[in-house]
């Protein structure tokens, strides 16, 4: 049995309400996917068919991208299937795997979050005051709405890893 799946094992109902929530919302934002690869296919369709591609195309593809990704990170967090290049966390045993990756929630992910969480506010706050819009004349006219993504995104990946460090605590009390 491996720590994944000993940290799954752990019931607490305040961790699956919140992993319900972030899951929810994860399966509503993966159709983004599915709209960002029919963005992509149109532009091409329209650059290399037709000769002439769009700015407003180009910019929606980004904006798209980047909400995907951006709550994508707590939806992976949630199920534990970000990527891991770890070459110590593969030979520790499964408690040493759990104390690693407390080890790594507290001491690297939480600040990381924290820190652009925070720094993210007044970035998304001046972008609202000023109404940004895209720099191109044709292009998306909100961008402040792409910027407000950051925040939430962070939010909700503290909320993920909140979840999984309690599950990781309660599984190392249970060891």
């Amino acid at each position: 049995m491996t720590a994944e799946a000993n940290v799954e094992q752990v019931p607490n109902k305040f961790c699956d309400v919140l992993d319900k929530i972030i899951l929810s919302i994860g399966h509503v934002v993966m159709w983004t996917n599915v709209i960002l690869i029919a963005v992509i296919i149109l532009q091409v369709v329209l650059r290399y068919g037709f000769g002439r591609g769009l700015v407003v195309l180009e910019e929606l593809q980004w904006h798209l991208y980047a909400v995907g990704i951006m709550i994508g990170a707590s939806y992976a967090q949630v199920l534990d299937s970000h990527i891991r290049v770890d070459i110590i966390h593969a030979r520790l045993s499964d408690k040493w795997k759990m104390r690693w990756d407390l080890f790594g929630i507290i001491f690297l992910l939480l600040p990381f979050i924290i820190i652009i969480f925070h720094q993210s506010l007044d970035f998304v706050y001046e972008s609202w005051r000023v109404s940004e819009r895209s720099d191109a004349p044709m292009g998306l006219p909100a961008r402040w709405l792409i910027k407000s993504v950051i925040p939430i995104s962070f939010g909700m990946l503290f909320v993920a890893t909140i979840s999984r460090l309690v599950r990781i605590i309660a599984s190392l009390r249970r060891a």
